[in-house]
């Protein structure tokens, strides 16, 4: 299948941002042309499964897995950097260029595996969302699981805006959570010093296990499929002349520097709440494991000392739900790819975001009946859905890591020898990784 008979990845969207040409100079005007999808999808990177892991791992080895997260993040850039150069290269997201590598049994096979991931990724989103709503206004679960049906119009309002609306709002919502931990942290005075030396790996982290449980559990949290399939077709919002190969050579520049830059932002929140946990959770003996732990320690002063107050907990709900409710927008457009480019099926956005929205309600209603809606057990999920998450990863950085390596495909572009050796050995050790996560797991 060619280029020209392929359809063009997300065409709402689709080289529907004017950049400058690569004959103007200033650039701080590209710099800014060019960013914003690296915010959309750093906000994957934000998700309640990526909070939970942070706090959790800060609660039990206070800053010790800075380290983790820290290869986690560089491991991302490298996979985005990937992601990045498909879809300005070639034209093409990542679906589309599998499907057009593979046989039809193997394409369906891939989209099924993706679909599951899909379905986990907004099962992290809708668990999240049902928690907060009960953390700020008391709602039940149940009736927070159903109500997030509506956030389908959250995303339809928002896309009527424009990708580049959707990016400023995206890139707001990043900031304020920022500023909420920024805040928090700074008010919890931790230890600099400590913090210094947590970025550093230690041995510790392989020879203790439930560590590397952790550890797992964070590089699981934060290399996720969905991302790399947004990436891939976000990189074609620019309207640029892609013919021209030093335009092109610009593209890849300017959407490297944006992919970078909002991932260090995702990594700093990330960050942020780590310390969170390991400051101000830390001494009560490694027992923080929910959302609501948090919550309630933020207002209580035997805990958080002088910190405590109903405004720091808020904050802290506050935040979770605007991250729950923005990552939304990027599962939708997800999982818009994921099905177009396997199936070359084009459902209007609102049809595909009921859909995923009540396939993944099913399991999460018949599991919360069994468990009589318990908040622990809820939180359970999420940790559940970062396993799917990992099981569907090597299926799409395999791929991604040969794609970018031919020649045919990728032109002057193709990967060199290094970067290719690189990509396949950081994907196998993701793997052995998560396959390590995966059968401690159960």
């Amino acid at each position: 299948m060619s280029q020209e008979q392929t359809h063009k990845s997300l065409d709402e969207i689709n080289q529907s941002v004017e950049v400058p040409s690569v004959y103007e100079t200033s650039f701080v005007q590209k710099f800014l042309a060019y960013s914003g999808p690296g915010a959309l999808v750093a906000v994957g990177y934000m998700d309640p499964g990526n909070w939970l892991t942070s706090l959790s791992g800060g609660s039990q080895y206070r800053y010790s897995l800075l380290s983790v997260l820290l290869m986690s993040i560089l491991v991302a850039m490298f996979m985005q950097t990937l992601s990045i150069k498909l879809g300005v290269v070639a034209r093409l997201d990542l679906a589309q260029a599998i499907a057009q590598k593979v046989p039809k049994a193997g394409r369906y096979t891939l989209w099924i595996i993706n679909e599951l991931a899909m379905m986990a990724t907004d099962m992290t989103g809708v668990v999240g969302t049902a928690i907060v709503l009960k953390l700020l206004f008391g709602l039940p679960l149940l009736y927070g699981i159903l109500f997030t049906i509506f956030d389908v119009l959250l995303v339809l309002l928002f896309l009527r805006f424009g990708i580049r609306r959707i990016e400023f709002i995206v890139l707001t919502a990043i900031l304020i959570v920022g500023v909420i931990f920024g805040v928090e942290v700074s008010r919890a005075t931790p230890n600099l010093a400590q913090i210094a030396g947590g970025l550093l790996p230690t041995p510790k982290i392989l020879t203790n296990h439930e560590m590397l449980i952790m550890s797992l559990g964070i590089v699981g949290a934060t290399i996720m499929p969905h991302n790399v399939y947004l990436h891939s077709s976000l990189a074609q919002s620019r309207r640029y002349d892609y013919h021209n190969p030093a335009q092109v050579n610009e593209a890849l520049r300017f959407a490297k520097w944006d992919s970078n830059v909002h991932l260090v932002a995702a990594f700093l929140i990330n960050a942020l709440l780590l310390v969170l946990g390991g400051t101000l959770f830390f001494h009560t003996n490694g027992q923080l494991s929910a959302f609501q732990d948090v919550y309630n320690g933020l207002k209580n002063s035997a805990i958080v000392g002088n910190l405590a107050s109903p405004l720091m907990s808020t904050l802290f709900a506050f935040a979770l739900l605007i991250t729950g409710m923005i990552s939304s927008i990027t599962s939708t457009l997800s999982g818009q790819i994921v099905m177009e480019g396997y199936l070359h099926i084009r459902l209007p956005l609102w049809e595909r975001r009921l859909l995923t929205r009540f396939v993944t309600l099913i399991p999460i209603l018949a599991i919360g009946f069994l468990v009589g809606f318990n908040d622990h057990d809820f939180e359970q999920i999420i940790v559940y859905a970062q396993i799917a998450l990992s099981i569907a990863l090597p299926f799409t950085l395999f791929p991604m890591v040969a794609l970018t390596s031919n020649h045919d495909l990728m032109g002057v572009h193709t990967n060199q020898r290094y970067v290719t050796m690189i990509g396949y050995l950081l994907t196998t050790i993701i793997t052995v990784l998560n396959l390590q996560f995966v059968i401690a797991a159960f």
